[in-house]
């Protein structure tokens, strides 16, 4: 059997998870396109899925998204371009500057965060509440053991 006959019939994990971050985040934008938010762009979850409604350090999203912190400067560029960011003096450090959501950003993770909320109702009515905590539980464990490798492999 050639191998993408293989990944077609048994995917490893690193298929399967990029088949279904794809699929979420093309509902979740799509979705959101439809409600108002048509400029974003998958890119832009890098940094809107780990902001805080208070506001986030660059650096700080750059660490919870595994992003470089050019990648994450880039994409703030544009999302404060687009209007659903802004950047101020943080209050704790005054040379330090603080990401904070618009009215438009905290429109759109609002939005968001209950079109998530129902993708995930979604998979868990198609194979059992039950079912699909397991999976979320185990699929959360794999994730954060793999972070773990790669951390102790950074030294």
């Amino acid at each position: 059997m050639r191998r993408s006959e293989r990944k077609a019939v048994d995917p490893d994990i690193g298929v399967l998870t990029a088949r279904l971050m794809f699929a979420v985040q093309g509902e979740l934008f799509a979705t959101l396109a439809g409600q108002g938010h048509p400029d974003l762009r998958p890119q832009h979850g890098a940094v809107l899925a780990y902001l805080d409604p208070e506001g986030s350090r660059a650096t700080e999203l750059a660490r919870r998204s595994g992003q470089h912190k050019q990648v994450v400067g880039k994409v703030l560029d544009e999302l404060e371009e687009l209007g659903y960011v802004e950047r101020r003096p943080d209050p704790s450090d005054r040379r330090a500057k603080l990401v904070v959501p618009t009215a438009r950003g905290l429109d759109q993770m609002t939005r968001s965060d209950a079109i998530l909320e129902a993708i995930e109702r979604g998979y868990a009515e198609a194979v059992g509440a039950d079912a699909y905590a397991a999976f979320k539980r185990m699929y959360r464990e794999i994730v954060e053991r793999q972070r773990a490798r790669r951390k102790d492999a950074a030294g």
